[in-house]
């Protein structure tokens, strides 16, 4: 009994991790989507980037006071000081290559959002950012996953994938009833790995026989892995090595390929960790600055490869960190953080939102951003503007969906024109 037992572990271990989804078909049946479809892509900075060292209150007199070495000079016109987007906020000059971007009207960002109460673990403000319900212990499924299984609806039981994650093994956020591609970070994702040894195929495929719905479910997912593996193999020959060699923006590359290949892939979920700068974390140059200028080249991947009329790129992070930094040159945990947006349809070349400034009083707790846009307000009106949600698809993507509450009335009214008509 134990050894079948370890044995049945072993194989839904190489099911989980080599396959990335059970039973999941080729491609969705029904209608095929068209152009006109959204596509939305969420980038995961996992660990809390300190916003402010990314949209720069530089025209705030407080931030100078705040900060000595996390300090970014005020906009001069060169890349060693940070590039002016408007009178109150400036971009860090390892994010330049998105200054085009800004300028084009593509790109925006919406300061001081977050979760709605003040979180200092990453473990839990990351759950409550994926499962889509702050304050609530255990929840298992994840907000993405739950609008995976909306998305499916009316297309039969041949329904198949509309989720894709490349990076992470199992992100809680695609956690849930509805199937999702998941696809290894960096150069792995190019690679077969056991599955593409036919011996070893055959022998999961004999340990299965006995099963009909597990054989099945391994021969699909099988299939999903292998075909991956060989279209990113050939957008990387394709390629000829161009591009930098940090995994964040081969993983972007890999999802646009993937999701242009696959009309029916219509979310995306990408992650990268190393936000964590409570030490040495550097201004202008250094780790901060080196980790920016990787995600700077993602999105301009992303970018690149999504340019329909609806799709979006969203980039998020857990909680933000202090006004001040602390006794070793890092900030530590905060509160409210920025939610940045890019896309044909975000009214770019501006921020949107509530900025209150870094006076203390303004602060959360008199140390940090305070959140005046919960995270699934901004999500929501994204999602049902570009993606065609429903109010009723909101609420049960977003159980006490503070958007649909219409409350705090100002905070709705600063975000009215994010997204262009």
């Amino acid at each position: 009994m134990t050894v079948e037992w370890n044995r049945r572990q072993w194989l839904n271990g190489v099911l989980v991790s080599g396959l990335g989804t059970w039973g999941a078909g080729a491609w969705a049946q029904g209608r095929a989507p068209s152009d006109a479809d959204g596509r939305l892509v969420l980038v995961f900075l996992r660990g809390a980037c300190d916003s402010l060292s990314v949209w720069v209150p530089y025209a705030d007199a407080q931030y100078g006071r705040l900060r000595q070495k996390t300090f970014i000079p005020p906009p001069d016109g060169t890349r060693q000081t940070a590039l002016k987007l408007d009178a109150t906020f400036a971009l860090h000059p390892a994010l330049a290559d998105l200054m085009p971007l800004w300028q084009q009207g593509v790109l925006s960002f919406v300061p001081a959002t977050g979760l709605p109460t003040a979180v200092r673990s990453h473990f839990e403000a990351q759950t409550w950012w994926e499962t889509g319900t702050p304050g609530r212990s255990g929840g298992d499924e994840g907000w993405m996953n739950r609008w995976g299984q909306r998305s499916l609806r009316g297309q039969g039981a041949g329904g198949g994938e509309s989720l894709l994650s490349v990076g992470e093994a199992n992100p809680l956020i695609l956690r849930g009833r509805s199937p999702a591609r998941r696809v290894p970070s960096g150069k792995a994702a190019t690679q077969a790995g056991a599955l593409g040894n036919d011996r070893t195929q055959q022998a999961l495929m004999d340990l299965y026989a006995q099963s009909p719905e597990l054989n099945q479910a391994f021969k699909q997912g099988s299939s999903n892995r292998m075909n991956a593996a060989k279209v990113l193999e050939e957008a990387d020959i394709a390629n000829n090595g161009a591009g930098n060699s940090t995994a964040l923006p081969t993983d972007a590359r890999h999802l646009v390929t993937l999701m242009n290949q696959n009309p029916h892939l219509r979310t995306g979920f990408l992650s990268v960790g190393g936000w964590d700068t409570h030490a040495n974390q550097g201004a202008v140059n250094g780790q901060l600055a080196s980790r920016l200028s990787g995600l700077a080249q993602a999105l301009v991947v992303l970018r690149s490869g999504l340019s329909r009329p609806n799709d979006v790129v969203v980039v998020v992070s857990e909680f933000g960190r202090t006004a001040a930094e602390n006794g070793t040159g890092g900030t530590d945990h905060g509160h409210g953080s920025a939610m940045w947006l890019m896309g044909n349809r975000v009214a770019g070349g501006r921020w949107h939102g509530r900025w209150q400034g870094l006076a203390q009083w303004q602060l959360n707790e008199k140390r940090e951003l305070p959140v005046l846009h919960d995270y699934r307000v901004v999500l929501s009106l994204v999602m049902q503007r570009t993606q065609g949600l429903t109010e009723n698809d909101l609420a049960a993507i977003f159980p006490d969906n503070p958007y649909l509450s219409r409350t705090p009335a100002a905070d709705h009214a600063a975000l009215s024109g994010l997204i262009r008509a």
